[in-house]
């Protein structure tokens, strides 16, 4: 993908029965900037970032942001910041799938 170029991120996703499907829209030393997908029922298990902080923004579906020891209700326009070794994760109860931006950085 070339850039500076504007485009509509979710035209970009890719979803894996087995798993979260990833897609990269742009990285660089200072920033990765992505897409998690989750076809219905799949989560990304609680994990931490150290030196990184995590942006997600959902972009299409529903479901839960996963933060340490609680769930957050999340759907299309809901953002949520984890920074550096805050535990966090994502899972899809919807009926559809689910599309987040997510962005790191620095990039991994």
């Amino acid at each position: 993908m070339n850039h500076p170029e504007a485009l509509r991120p979710e035209e970009h996703a890719v979803f894996n029965p087995d798993k979260m499907g990833k897609a990269t829209i742009f990285q660089s030393p200072r920033i990765l900037v992505g897409l998690n997908c989750f076809e219905p029922g799949q989560d990304h298990k609680l994990h931490a970032h150290e030196g990184m902080d995590k942006v997600y923004q959902v972009l299409s579906g529903e479901g839960v942001f996963l933060l340490e020891d609680r769930e957050i209700a999340m759907g299309p326009g809901v953002m949520l910041v984890a920074p550096e070794g805050v535990a966090h994760g994502v899972r899809n109860t919807g009926n559809e799938r689910l599309v987040l931006l997510a962005i790191l950085a620095p990039a991994p």
